[in-house]
């Protein structure tokens, strides 16, 4: 499964890896999701609720991730999400798709005196 970079789909994809990279040892829900990529990248990466939740519902969608609800005291419910066996191997194909991607990035753009 070999990721496709179209210029239109750079946004999804690293979202994507982020949100995969995030889940791939241990359940999380969507809060710490974001505040995970957020305190890693020291704020380089940062998603609002508007834009995390419905990319999770997909992923959740495309069987990447699943999600399970939780209850947290008498009244909170969350949801967590962990990866599936198929978001693993998307997101190994994703990864070594990112990598290639800055390669040839870095040759085109990296090496170039102003």
């Amino acid at each position: 499964m070999k990721p496709s970079f179209e210029i239109q789909n750079l946004t999804k994809s690293c979202n994507e890896l982020l949100i995969l990279s995030t889940v791939l040892d241990e359940k999380k829900h969507g809060y710490q999701i974001a505040l995970e990529i957020e305190e890693k990248s020291a704020g380089y990466f940062k998603f609002n609720h508007g834009t995390l939740y419905p990319i999770l519902h997909k992923m959740e969608k495309e069987k990447y991730i699943k999600g399970s609800w939780q209850q947290e005291g008498p009244k909170r419910k969350r949801k967590y999400y962990t990866i599936t066996e198929k978001g693993k191997k998307y997101y190994a194909a994703q990864n070594l798709g990112w990598h290639d991607f800055f390669q040839q990035f870095m040759k085109l753009c990296g090496e170039k005196s102003a």
